[in-house]
């Protein structure tokens, strides 16, 4: 990283912590919002010091690959499509479906004024964080706000998660479920996988695609003309994290992750001066880390290779490994 960015943003962090008096954040995995925990100036620099140190990961990385010469005049709108620009608070938010980006989202709604009945995030109906139009996105901007956006005066915040992590929790909330959303992922992709990959599937499985098991679901994701048919991507829940917020690009400077959730976020909502603003959770712990080895440890080397080969950039640029989940690396 620049060392000069480097030290203006430490002593934006640090003039900013001056200006501490307390800071609140939701209390882990409790239902509700919970505003009893301080967010303390040690544990934000904390944070800050393991953030600078995924910043300069991440630059490297990119370096590595041959990535570090993309600019913004590079990217297609769609390639903005889900960078959230707050620009009263001069914060740009990368959404990542399956990490936190509903809560997410809520929380933007309360900080741009999108909410007004109640405090809670948590009241915020997901459908509506998600609805069409609810956010100023990256390309709406014109190109010299979007330069502004790239500048040190913007938090450009970021949240990741573990590839397969990531990946099982997708299976599982749009396929293995029983909500609307997994229902309408069932009629159309479960169904689609039942009949181009399982033969002699059942009349039933055929018509409600409702019991897709995470073998088959691999096998579409590794048969690109099935999962990227008519088109050039993944489904947004499962597609590649580097694809749907290009980090080589937007050099993000909170890079968040799910296993340090709370804290991450309390730094972005910090840098961006939302002191009064709380992120929730209102949720129990994923179990999905727990369960990673139940699902993966059925499969073929082969279609874990595979799999691999698909989110690779993710590995690489956010410093994940195999062997975080299933106690083993490729050579």
């Amino acid at each position: 990283m620049d060392q000069l960015v480097w030290l203006s943003f430490c002593i934006s962090l640090g003039l900013l912590l001056l200006e501490l008096p307390s800071f609140t954040a939701g209390l882990p995995f409790e239902d509700g919002n919970n505003n009893n925990v301080k967010i303390t100036r040690r544990s934000l620099e904390l944070t800050q010091t393991i953030n600078i140190q995924r910043q300069e990961y991440l630059q490297r990385q990119c370096e590595l690959l041959g990535e570090h010469t993309q600019t913004l005049a590079d990217l297609s709108e769609l390639q903005m499509d889900h960078m959230i620009v707050d620009r009263e608070h001069k914060l740009l938010y990368c959404y990542v479906p399956k990490v936190a980006c509903t809560n997410w989202k809520r929380v933007l709604m309360m900080l741009t004024d999108k909410w007004h009945n109640g405090t809670d995030p948590l009241q915020i109906p997901g459908s509506l964080a998600h609805s069409v139009g609810m956010f100023t996105k990256l390309y709406d901007l014109t190109e010299a706000e979007q330069q502004q956006v790239l500048s040190e005066e913007y938090t450009r915040f970021i949240l990741v998660r573990h590839p397969f992590e990531r990946l099982l929790s997708a299976y599982r909330n749009k396929l293995e479920g029983d909500s609307p959303s997994a229902r309408y992922f069932q009629s159309r992709v479960g169904r689609q996988i039942v009949k181009e990959l399982r033969p002699g599937a059942s009349n039933e499985s055929l018509e409600h695609g409702d019991d897709v098991s995470f073998g088959e679901f691999v096998k579409y994701l590794v048969t690109p003309e099935l999962s990227r048919a008519n088109q050039s991507d993944y489904n947004e829940h499962w597609e590649v994290i580097a694809k749907l917020c290009n980090p080589c690009v937007m050099k993000y400077n909170v890079v968040g992750k799910y296993d340090t959730l709370l804290d991450d976020s309390a730094l972005a909502l910090f840098l961006s001066k939302a002191n009064n603003l709380t992120f929730p959770t209102g949720h129990k712990p994923s179990s999905t880390r727990a369960n990673l080895r139940t699902y993966f440890d059925p499969l073929p080397i082969g279609a874990i290779r595979q799999l691999y080969e698909i989110y690779e950039e993710d590995f690489r640029l956010f410093d994940y490994a195999l062997d975080d989940v299933l106690g083993f690396e490729f050579g």
